[in-house]
C-alpha cells in the first residue's frame, strides 16, 4: 500500500492566457478546478493508473469541502482530518509556450489538536511494509519538531518513508533514514549548499545526502531528465514532451510512477526509473494539474542513458 500525507493541501484553479502582462486586464480560458498538494497529486496519479493508494490530509472550510468532493468524484481513497483553519486556494496561470505562473496561498496553521488528530488517522491506516509519501510544503508555524514526530510515528510502525519536500524539512527528514527522497535540482542545491551544474554534480550531491541518511536519492531535473543514486549505483534517464502544457504536478507524477513499480519490485530500479520518466513526461503534456492515465503514457519518449556526458551543463532553471 502507498499512503500519502499532504500537510498543506490546496484547491487548485488553473487558467490559460494568451500572454501574461502585469497591470493589464486579461481574458482567460474557462478555469479548471482540481484537488492539489503534492501528496494528493501522487495519490491521484497512482489511482488513475490502477495502483492502490490512500491520501491522508487535513481539510477545513468551504475550500476543504470542495477539495474532498473533487477527490471523491475522481475515485481517490482518502482519509480527511477536519481542522480549525481553511484549506488554501491556489491559482496557476499558463501561457501558450508552457510558461507557468503560480500564486500559492500559505495555508492555515495546524493546531496541536489538529496535528494529533492527523497523526492518529495516519497511524490507523499504516501497516508494516507500507510506503508513506510525505510531500509538499509545511503549513505556517509547523515546527521541525512536529515534523520529526510525524515521521517517527510512521517508521515506528515499520513503514517505509518517501520524502518530497524542501529546505529545513528535507534536512530534518534525513535523520529518519528515509528509503527514498526526491528533490529537484533547486532543492538539491539548497540542501547541499553549493551549485549543481552538471550530472556529475548531481551524483556527488546525491551521495552527500545518502551519507547523511537517505537510502536512495531520486533527482528530477526537468528537461535534463532524472538521476537515481542508490547503493547499487547510478541510473540516468531522459524524457521528451512533444507539446508541453503544464509542469505543475509533473514531479509528483514522476514520483508516483517510480513508486508504482518500485513498491512491488525493488530488484529492478531501471524499470522504476522508466516508469517515473513516462509518468512525469505525460503529466507535463497535460493541462493544469491533470494526472496521466494509462492512455497518456508514451514509453517511446523516455530512455535510460548508460554512458551519459557527466560534465554536460544542465539547462538553467
Amino acid at each position: 500500500m502507498i499512503i500519502t500525507v499532504t500537510l498543506n493541501p490546496s484547491l487548485d484553479r488553473t487558467v490559460e492566457v494568451d500572454f501574461l502582462a502585469r497591470g493589464s486586464v486579461l481574458r482567460t480560458s474557462e478555469p479548471s478546478l482540481e484537488p492539489g498538494g503534492k501528496g494528493v497529486n501522487v495519490s491521484r496519479a497512482l489511482n488513475a493508473n490502477g495502483t492502490r493508494s490512500i491520501a491522508v490530509l487535513p481539510v477545513g472550510g468551504a475550500e476543504g469541502d470542495e477539495l474532498a468532493g473533487l477527490l471523491a468524484t475522481s475515485g481517490v481513497s482518502a482519509r480527511y482530518v477536519p481542522v480549525s483553519g481553511r484549506t488554501r486556494s491556489n491559482l496557476t496561470v499558463v501561457e501558450p509556450d508552457g510558461i507557468v505562473t503560480k500564486l500559492n496561498e500559505p495555508g492555515s496553521a495546524l493546531s496541536a489538536d489538529d496535528l494529533a488528530a492527523l497523526t492518529s488517522v495516519l497511524c490507523g491506516v499504516v501497516s508494516s511494509g507500507d510506503w508513506v509519501v510525505v510531500s509538499g510544503s509545511m503549513p505556517p508555524a509547523f515546527s521541525i519538531s512536529d515534523y520529526e514526530k510525524l515521521l517517527a510515528s510512521v517508521t515506528t510502525l515499520g513503514a517505509y518513508l518517501a520524502i518530497d519536500t524542501s529546505g529545513d524539512a528535507l534536512v530534518a527528514s534525513l535523520a529518519a533514514r528515509p528509503r527514498l527522497i526526491k528533490p529537484n535540482r533547486a532543492e538539491l542545491c539548497e540542501v547541499v549548499g553549493h551549485p549543481v551544474d552538471s550530472i556529475s554534480d548531481v551524483i556527488t550531491s546525491a551521495e552527500e545526502l545518502r551519507n547523511r541518511g537517505a537510502e536512495r536519492v531520486l533527482v528530477s531535473l526537468g528537461a535534463d531528465g532524472a538521476v537515481l543514486v542508490s547503493e547499487f549505483g547510478v541510473i540516468v534517464g531522459e524524457s521528451s514532451v512533444p507539446v508541453p502544457r503544464s509542469t505543475v504536478g509533473a514531479g509528483d507524477c514522476f514520483l508516483a510512477g517510480f513508486l508504482s513499480r518500485f513498491s512491488v519490485d525493488e530488484a529492478d530500479e531501471s524499470a522504476a526509473m522508466l516508469e517515473a520518466l513516462a509518468w512525469g513526461a505525460a503529466a507535463a503534456g497535460l493541462p493544469g494539474t491533470t494526472v496521466p492515465g494509462p492512455g497518456d503514457l508514451a514509453y517511446s519518449h523516455v530512455q535510460l542513458v548508460w554512458q551519459p556526458d557527466l560534465d554536460r551543463p544542465l539547462v538553467a532553471t
